[in-house]
C-alpha cells in the first residue's frame, strides 16, 4: 500500500531533526524526562534507539504512582480496609503493593474499592451512597490536582458530607531541584513536562536555567515533539544559552492556566512529603486546607502515619533519580514483572520499568 503524502512528510521531517541533532550532538549531551508519558513515547518510538551514541536519554521521577511513598501505600490500604467506606481511585493504583497487600488483595477479602476515571465519578459514588463514606485517592501531579480541588469545592458547596479525598498530591519544582543538586546525577539539560507546564506555566521552573544553568524544553508526546525539543536544546547549548522554552505551544502558555492555578490556591497548600525512593522533599506535597478539614480523610478517619520500609532489593528510586536504567535492577523481568510487580515502577502504565519492559524488553506490540 502506498505511503501516505502525510506519512511521508512526517518521515521526512524526523529525518531532519535526527540530521540536525547528529550534527549538533558532537560531545556527550544527558536529557532527563520528568514525565511519565514521555518516558512511555521515548520508549514506545525506539527514540533512544535512533539517537546518536552521544545523546543519552535518562528518566526521571514523572510518574505520581511510582513516586508514592511506601508509606503513603500503607496508609490508604489501611483507610480502605475501614468499614463502610467506598475507596474511590483510578485504575492504576489497584495492584501497586504495600507492605504485605494491595488494592485488589482488599477488594477480594471484601473491601469496597471502586475505580474512577474522574473525580466526578467519586462524587457522583457519594450522591448515591448517603449511608456510607466515599474517600478518593487523591494522587497525582499538577495535571490532576486541579479536578481534585473542584470536586472538595463542589462537596463543599453542596453539604456532601460523605465524601473526602486523601491527598498524596505532589508538585514538581521542588523535585527538581533536588536532582539539579544532586552530586550523583549527571544531567545537561531536561524535557519538561508538558501536562504540568499547561496548569502550572514555566515560571516555576525558570529557576533550573537561572540558578543551575540547566536548560529546559516543555515538549509534547509525538515523537516528532521529543525530537524537536531535544533539537532545541542542542541548540541552546551550542549558541551558550540556558533557557525554559517552549516546544509544546499548541497546549502550554507561559502563564499557564490561571483559573486551575486559582483553584487550586483555594483548596490546597504547600507541605513537605517522602517520595519513594528519595526521600522528604519540603513543599513537594499539597495538604488540604483548614476551610475543607471536613473533608479531608487523613483527619476524618484519623488514619495513623506509618513508616513503612522500602522492599528489600527493589531500585525503584535509584531508577527515579535517573541514576540505574530498569534492565539494570536484578529483579527487572524476573522476580518484577508487570504481573507480579515488586515495586510501583513496574505497575504504572507511565512507569519507566513498564514501559522498558512492554517497548524494550518484549517489542512494541
Amino acid at each position: 500500500m502506498p505511503m501516505k503524502k502525510e506519512s511521508k512528510d512526517l518521515l521526512a521531517k524526523a529525518g531532519d531533526y535526527l540530521t540536525e541533532i547528529k550534527a549538533l550532538a558532537q560531545s556527550p549531551f544527558t536529557i532527563m524526562e520528568v514525565c511519565g508519558t514521555h518516558t512511555v513515547a521515548i520508549a514506545k518510538n525506539a527514540l533512544r534507539e535512533l539517537l546518536p551514541a552521544s545523546v543519552r536519554l535518562i528518566s526521571g521521577p514523572g510518574c505520581p504512582v511510582c513516586v508514592t511513598d511506601s508509606s503513603d501505600i500503607d496508609r490508604y490500604l489501611y483507610l480502605a480496609a475501614q468499614p463502610n467506606v467506598i475507596t474511590a481511585t483510578f485504575g492504576d493504583m489497584i495492584r501497586v503493593p504495600g507492605t504485605e497487600k494491595n488494592l485488589q488483595v482488599l477488594r477480594s477479602e471484601g473491601a469496597d474499592i471502586r475505580i474512577v476515571y474522574s473525580t466526578q465519578d467519586a462524587l457522583e459514588l457519594a450522591r448515591k451512597n448517603p449511608d456510607k463514606e466515599v474517600a478518593f485517592l487523591g494522587i497525582g501531579f499538577e495535571t490532576t490536582t486541579p479536578t481534585v480541588a473542584l470536586s472538595l469545592v463542589t462537596a463543599k458547596q453542596e453539604g456532601l458530607q460523605n465524601y473526602s479525598v486523601l491527598s498524596m498530591h505532589k508538585v514538581v519544582p521542588p523535585v527538581l531541584r533536588l536532582l539539579a543538586e544532586d552530586e550523583e546525577l549527571v544531567v545537561d539539560a531536561f524535557l519538561d513536562p508538558g501536562h504540568v507546564c499547561s496548569i502550572i506555566g514555566i515560571e516555576p521552573i525558570e529557576f533550573m536555567a537561572k540558578d543551575y544553568g540547566l536548560p529546559g524544553v516543555v515538549a509534547g508526546f509525538s515523537a516528532l515533539d521529543i525530537l524537536e525539543a531535544i533539537v532545541m536544546l542542542l541548540r541552546q547549548r551550542t549558541e551558550g544559552r540556558s533557557e525554559i522554552e517552549i516546544q509544546y505551544k499548541r497546549v502550554v502558555k507561559a502563564e499557564g492556566n490561571p483559573h486551575a492555578k486559582m483553584v487550586v490556591e483555594r483548596v490546597f497548600e504547600p507541605v513537605d512529603a517522602s517520595w519513594r525512593g528519595i526521600g522528604l522533599i519540603r513543599q513537594s506535597g499539597l495538604g488540604i486546607r483548614g476551610e475543607y478539614s471536613a473533608w479531608d480523610a487523613a483527619l476524618k478517619f484519623a488514619l495513623p502515619v506509618f513508616h513503612s520500609p522500602e522492599t528489600p532489593g527493589c531500585r525503584c528510586g535509584e531508577v527515579l533519580k535517573g541514576l540505574i536504567y530498569p534492565t539494570q535492577c536484578p529483579m527487572f523481568g524476573k522476580r518484577c514483572t508487570p504481573m507480579k510487580p515488586v515495586g510501583p515502577c513496574m505497575v504504572s502504565s507511565e512507569g519507566s520499568c513498564a514501559a522498558y519492559h512492554r517497548y524494550i524488553l518484549r517489542g512494541v506490540d
